[in-house]
């Protein structure tokens, strides 16, 4: 089974996340992607709120979902997600959700870009940060290529 360096836990669908087709509404796919990689944001890579209060933070450039296959009422979903790539200012994360087959059922991309909250501008990461994060990227990246065309890039360092 092919799975993404971050590992959340298994999500089951409930009544509450279906819409009139019998099926996870779409968003519900964005909800539990955004909620997925928040915490790989902030658990890993140290977006805590104390750097919010400094000043900083990052903002939603572009995003992409692709949606494969359907999840309905009581299927299990298992994401994974890896920060793909990232400069002096921006990231790029990568996002799939897995059904109980190991079937790749949708992916997402997003990319970020680093912000000067007093300024309302995109500013570079101190260095110190850009290494952390890099550091990071480096030690969760791929021994294989992924399985699916991206289709958000950003500027390689």
């Amino acid at each position: 089974m092919f799975k993404l360096p971050y590992l959340a836990n298994q999500i089951t669908v409930t009544s509450d996340m279906c819409d009139h087709n019998d099926h996870m509404n779409v968003n519900y796919y964005y909800k539990m992607f955004d909620e997925v990689y928040s915490k790989l944001y902030f658990e890993e890579l140290d977006f805590s709120p104390e750097y919010v209060a400094s000043g900083f933070s990052t903002f939603t450039l572009e995003d992409n979902i692709r949606y494969l296959k359907e999840f309905r009422l009581g299927d299990n979903i298992y994401p994974s997600f890896l920060l793909n790539n990232a400069n002096e200012k921006m990231l790029h994360f990568v996002g799939i959700l897995l059904n109980e087959n190991n079937e790749l059922a949708a992916i997402f991309e997003t990319v970020l870009g680093h912000i000067n909250l007093n300024e309302r501008k995109m500013v570079p990461f101190s260095d110190d940060r850009l290494k952390n994060i890099l550091e990071y990227k480096e030690r969760t990246k791929l021994d294989q290529d992924l399985p699916f065309e991206l289709k958000l890039k950003i500027r390689d360092l």
